[in-house]
């Protein structure tokens, strides 16, 4: 509402000021920069491509929008939300009339595909260190390969401008295929993965020691889920290959702390969204323009907190439950993943210092109840999330998800005995038996089935099971189909060309010849 009304207080001023002045005098205000005023050296360069990462960390980013986008369509996750918008996305039941959350996502995926252009255009011309200035082009690379990716995996057929609008004729850019899409998605990786360094521990430079920023690993575990995405299993699978023989990768020991400020970009992390509650300022970073008094601080945890500590928008699937409690540890115990992933009535389980039981002791709905653990703040001293302030890193990619697709790769290329290795190293970190023993000699289909299991388990609440029932083509199996029913009744009314979300009208408006996506 408050961009409306400035909008409309500065359409009335220009019309006044027209109608008052007879002729105009244009003056260039000295102290705003503008694009042909800020590319000048290697700090304005820096502070370009830092920019460039700000749109992971907005609304329509991993602060909100982009978690529940990539979560909410799988057979881990439901909504009871009361927001519509919310509601209805993991019920494939949006409509184009209201783009809240999609809309805030698709936006910010162009902010930052924009800034990522802009980056690639100027820095080149700019008199610095050129062992920083390949860094600082492989990282705009990666990031505009980051944006298009989301865009055209969760929107399909999308515009792709690869340069900084510099006149009209830059300003209107065609609707691309998904084919095409995902070929710029893997020539920006490509690009990237060749001028990224494994670290920056050992660089000399402006940028040395700064943890958080794309690597080599980065990129080429994007370029490998793009090939992997694209049923290109040979081309994905030396992809995953080259991370594991970096060496610098593996799984940490404790994996709740992959969801927890208490160890962030740890061994096992090859890209995550930074937040932090110590850093910027205190506004929330909701939209409109970025200011200087934004937070740098995420509303994951309360959207998804349970309830009476959050919103509780989001909760896990009773099924996501219920897979978990298939399988004990080799010591006869429940799978220690269970409980950093949902919150339930466990014995002696605390939720902010109090007792589940005695939480909702007098709510037998809730007592019965389970809700959404990773990302939480329930066990590190916080009361509530109704702060809205939570500082945990969101982790896009983790090695654990290159050792399972690469396991993935190998039995799609015929080598299903070579791939159980991998699946067995993620199994191993929480005491699950030995796979080889329990199901040995497993054709291809058992392995995928055994997999999808595997997943589901070690990356419920991480966005990637949507993904992963695409890709697999559940959607066009009527069998699959029937299946996800079950699990989680939100599936009853997908209907074919659901799976990618509306383009926002305003897209098809401002940009002639868009088409919407079938269905809509």
């Amino acid at each position: 509402m408050k961009l409306v009304n400035k909008s409309l207080i500065l359409a009335t001023l220009t019309v006044a000021m027209t109608v008052a002045c007879q002729k105009q005098l244009e003056q260039v205000n000295p102290n705003q920069q503008t694009s042909s005023t800020f590319w000048r050296n290697q700090d304005e360069a820096l502070k370009g491509l830092n920019a460039t990462y700000l749109s992971l960390a907005v609304d329509g980013g991993y602060m909100r929008s982009s978690n529940a986008l990539t979560d909410l369509r799988g057979d881990d996750v439901r909504s009871n939300s009361p927001w519509p918008a919310m509601y209805n996305m993991g019920k494939f039941a949006l409509g184009t009339a209201d783009d809240a959350l999609y809309g805030f996502a698709f936006g910010a995926y162009y902010e930052g595909v924009a800034k990522a252009n802009q980056v690639l255009d100027n820095v080149p011309n700019i008199t610095m260190d050129e062992a920083l200035k390949t860094r600082i082009l492989g990282q705009a690379y990666f990031l505009r390969g980051l944006y298009f990716y989301h865009l055209v995996n969760l929107f399909g057929n999308v515009a792709l401008p690869t340069t900084s609008v510099k006149s009209k004729a830059d300003f209107f850019v065609k609707q691309s295929t998904e084919a095409e899409g995902w070929t710029q998605v893997i020539a920006d990786f490509t690009k990237a993965a060749t001028m990224l360094p494994v670290s920056y521990v050992d660089v000399t430079g402006a940028d040395k020691g700064q943890i958080g920023r794309a690597t080599k690993g980065a990129a080429l575990g994007f370029l490998g889920k793009s090939y992997l995405f694209n049923k290109k299993y040979t081309e994905a699978a030396a992809q995953f290959k080259a991370i594991i023989d970096l060496g610098v990768y593996d799984l940490v020991a404790d994996y709740h702390d992959n969801f927890t400020e208490r160890n962030e970009n740890n061994k096992e992390s090859l890209f995550e969204v930074q937040f932090s509650r110590d850093a910027g300022g205190t506004e929330f970073n909701w939209g409109g323009e970025p200011a200087p008094g934004w937070g740098r601080t995420t509303g994951r945890a309360i959207t998804y907190a349970p309830r009476g500590f959050g919103w509780t928008d989001v909760q896990p699937t009773r099924s996501l439950f219920n897979e978990f409690l298939l399988e004990k540890t080799t010591a006869g115990q429940d799978d220690p993943r269970l409980v950093s992933t949902i919150l339930y009535n466990k014995p002696g389980l605390k939720l902010y210092g109090v007792e589940f039981s005695v939480k909702y002791a007098n709510n037998p709905a809730d007592l019965n109840d389970i809700f959404c653990g990773k990302y939480q703040n329930f066990d590190n001293g916080r009361a509530d999330e109704y702060d809205w302030r939570s500082g945990i890193n969101e982790r896009l990619l983790r090695y654990a998800d290159v050792l399972m697709m690469y396991a993935e790769c190998l039995n799609e290329t015929g080598k299903t005995a070579d791939a159980v290795q991998y699946v067995q190293k993620v199994r191993n970190r929480v005491g699950l038996p030995d796979l080889a023993k329990a199901k040995p000699n497993m054709t291809q289909e058992q392995f995928r089935d055994q997999l999808a299991h595997e997943r589901l388990l070690e990356f419920a609440l991480e966005g990637h099971r949507f993904d992963d029932i695409r890709r697999w083509g559940w959607l066009q199996n009527p069998t699959k189909l029937a299946e996800l029913k079950q699990r989680d009744p939100e599936f009853t009314s997908y209907q074919p060309g659901r799976d990618l979300y509306p383009i926002p009208q305003r897209e098809i408006d401002n940009n002639p010849g868009t088409k919407q996506n079938n269905t809509y």
